[in-house]
C-alpha cells in the first residue's frame, strides 16, 4: 500500500459529500473560504439521496395559509419538542436556496402549463448538479477519501486525516473549521443507499468531545419488498395488507405483525389511476424491483419486510446550536448527522423536512465555519502553524495488542445482532436494553483494545475497522438513551412503558466513549408540548 500523504490546508474542511455537505461547502465558498470536501464515496452518487427521488418542503413568500399548514401538520406526530419558529426558519432558508438553484440553472420539472414544480427533487440529477456547482465554485473535492480521524489543536477542531480508497494514499487537511456531514447510521441493514452510512462522523466528533441529543428517537423502520432494499413509505398509504392466508392486517398493525414473525403481503390497490400514474412517473425507482421480478404492485400481492433506517431518517444525532455548531469549538455538523428534534420532534424526518434541513443546516454551518476559520487565521499561529494532534482511537490505534480474532466483520455482525432483530428492537424493554448494552460495552472494550486493520491491510480493511468501531459506539449511544426514557414517544417505543408520559417532555443528551453517559436537558422554551 502507498505510504505517500497528500497535505492540504483550507479554511473549511467538509467531511461528507451528501446534499448537506455540498450545501455547507457551497456556503463556505460563497462566504470567501477556501474549501476541501472529503467524501467516502464519489460526490454525486454516494449516500441515500442519489438512488431516490424525494419531496422538498419550502415556504412560499406571502402565502400564510400554505406556510402555516406546512408547520402545523408536523406538530401531532412530533410528540413535543418541535419549535415552530425554527421549522419556519428552515423552510425559509430552503426557499432562498431553491432560488439560487434556479439562478444556477437547475432544470426544475414543469407541468403542462409550463409552470415549474419545486416540490420534488430527482436524486441522481440533483446530486450531479451540486457536484458541478462545487467544481464551478472552486471547491477541492477528494472522492473515495474517507476521513479516519479528526485533528485538534488545544481542543479545537483543526482538520482531519484519512485515506484514499483506490490508491491507499493518505491525506491530511489542516483547516480552520470542520463540518461533519457524514449522514446517519443504518447499521448496514440493507436499505438502498445506506451501506456507507456507518456512524463514522459520530465517532470522529465524540472522540473530540461532542455530544448527542435524541438518540433514543432512532427506531425508524420502513417497509420494502421482501427481497428488495428500497424503502419508500409514500406508496404504502395506498396499500392494503394481509397475512399469508389473506387475512387483512390494518396498516398500523403491520410492524407488530412482522415483529411477531407473521408473513405480511401488500398490494397498492387503493391508488386510483391518477395516483398510480403519479407514482410511476414521479418515483420510477420504486418499480425497478417489479420490472425485474415481474408482477404489478397495484393488482398483485407481494411480501414485504421492515428494514432499519436508523438515524438516517430518524430524529437523533449530534447536538448543534442555531449555527449548527457542536459542543466542540470549530466543529460543525449538518444534515442527518445532527439531531432534528426541533424540526420533527420525536418523529421521522421524512423526505421533505430532511431535504430542507440538509439545505438549511449546510448553509448555516458553511457560513459559521467560515467565520470561525477567519478568527483562527487571524491568530498568532494561523491555520498552518498550529500544532495539531490526531485523536482517532478504536479501530485505528488499538489500546493493547491487536487481536487477530477481533475482525471488523465479526464486530459488525455482533453489533447487528443487537440492533437489527425486529422482535427485540421495534418495541424495546428495560431488561432487553440492559442486556444488549452489557454485551455492547464488552464489545467496545474488545474493539478499543484489539480491533485493528490486519497486517498487510488494504484501504478497504482500514476503513472497515474504523466503521466497525463507529457502529459499536453508535449502538451504545442509542441504547443507553433508550434505557433512560421510560415511556413511548414517537420513534421511541417501549413495550414495558407503552404510554406517553407528559413528565418526560425533556431532551436526553448523551456522549462518551469508554463510559457512555446520558443526562436530561430541558426542551427549548418554544417547543410545542405533546
Amino acid at each position: 500500500m502507498s505510504e505517500s500523504t497528500l497535505h492540504l490546508t483550507a479554511d473549511v474542511l467538509v467531511v461528507g459529500g451528501g446534499p448537506a455537505g455540498c450545501w455547507a461547502a457551497l456556503a463556505a465558498r460563497r462566504a470567501g473560504a477556501s474549501v476541501v470536501l472529503a467524501e467516502k464515496g464519489y460526490v454525486g452518487t454516494s449516500g441515500a439521496t442519489p438512488p431516490a427521488n424525494t419531496t422538498l418542503f419550502y415556504t412560499v413568500p406571502g402565502d400564510r395559509l400554505q406556510n402555516d399548514g406546512m408547520v402545523d401538520h408536523r406538530i401531532a406526530p412530533a410528540k413535543g419538542f418541535i419549535v415552530r419558529d425554527f421549522v419556519r426558519r428552515v423552510y425559509d432558508e430552503t426557499t432562498v436556496n431553491t432560488e439560487l438553484m434556479t439562478r444556477w440553472g437547475y432544470p426544475w420539472p414543469r407541468n403542462e402549463t409550463g409552470k415549474t414544480f419545486r416540490g420534488n427533487l430527482r436524486g441522481p440529477d440533483y446530486m450531479i448538479f451540486l457536484r458541478k456547482r462545487l467544481l464551478a465554485e472552486g471547491v477541492r473535492i477528494l472522492d473515495h477519501s474517507p476521513a479516519l480521524e479528526l485533528l485538534t489543536a488545544d481542543g479545537v477542531a483543526a482538520g482531519a486525516a484519512g485515506i484514499t480508497r483506490r490508491s491507499g494514499d493518505r491525506w491530511e487537511v489542516r483547516a480552520g473549521a470542520v463540518v461533519v456531514a457524514t449522514g446517519g447510521c443504518a447499521f448496514r441493514s440493507g436499505v438502498v443507499g445506506t451501506h456507507n452510512l456507518t456512524g463514522d462522523g459520530y465517532l470522529l466528533a465524540a472522540e473530540a468531545g461532542a455530544r448527542f441529543s435524541g438518540m433514543e428517537f432512532s427506531g425508524q423502520w420502513a417497509l420494502a419488498p421482501a427481497e428488495g432494499g428500497l424503502t419508500k413509505g409514500i406508496i404504502y398509504f395506498s396499500g392494503s395488507f394481509s397475512d399469508a392466508d389473506g387475512t387483512p392486517i390494518p396498516h398500523p398493525g403491520v410492524p407488530d405483525a412482522l415483529a411477531a414473525g407473521r408473513s405480511v403481503h401488500a398490494v397498492l390497490d387503493r391508488a386510483d389511476p391518477y395516483l398510480e400514474d403519479g407514482y410511476r412517473k414521479g418515483q420510477p425507482n420504486i418499480f425497478v424491483y417489479f420490472h425485474r421480478l415481474g408482477g404489478n404492485p397495484f393488482t398483485d400481492r407481494y411480501p414485504v419486510r421492515l428494514l432499519y433506517e436508523g438515524t438516517v431518517r430518524a430524529a437523533g444525532g449530534l447536538d448543534v446550536d442555531e449555527r449548527c455548531a457542536t459542543s466542540v469549538p470549530g466543529l460543525y455538523a449538518v444534515g442527518d448527522a445532527t439531531t432534528r428534534e426541533k424540526l420533527t420532534g420525536a418523529a421521522m424526518s421524512g423526505g421533505g423536512p430532511a431535504v430542507a434541513w440538509c439545505i438549511a443546516s449546510g448553509t448555516w454551518a458553511g457560513q459559521a465555519a467560515t467565520a470561525f476559520a477567519r478568527q483562527v487565521a487571524a491568530g498568532t499561529a494561523g491555520l498552518a502553524g498550529r500544532p495539531v494532534q490526531a485523536i482517532g482511537g478504536a479501530g485505528l490505534r488499538p489500546a493493547a495488542n491487536p487481536d487477530p480474532e477481533r475482525t471488523a466483520e465479526a464486530v459488525t455482525r455482533a453489533v447487528q445482532q443487537e440492533i437489527l432483530p425486529l422482535d427485540r428492537n421495534y418495541r424495546r424493554t428495560g431488561p432487553g436494553i440492559a442486556a444488549a448494552l452489557e454485551r455492547l460495552d464488552g464489545l467496545w472494550e474488545a474493539a478499543r483494545d484489539g480491533l485493528a486493520p490486519p497486517a498487510g491491510a488494504t484501504p478497504r480493511d482500514i476503513v472497515r475497522a474504523r466503521e466497525a468501531a463507529a457502529l459499536v459506539a453508535t449502538a451504545r449511544w442509542i441504547l443507553a438513551s433508550a434505557g433512560q426514557r421510560t415511556e413511548t414517544r414517537g420513534l421511541h417505543r417501549r413495550a414495558d412503558f407503552p404510554g406517553l408520559d407528559p413528565a418526560q417532555h425533556h431532551h436526553l443528551l448523551s456522549g462518551g466513549l469508554d463510559r457512555v453517559w446520558v443526562r436530561r436537558a430541558d426542551p427549548h422554551e418554544e417547543a410545542v408540548a405533546a
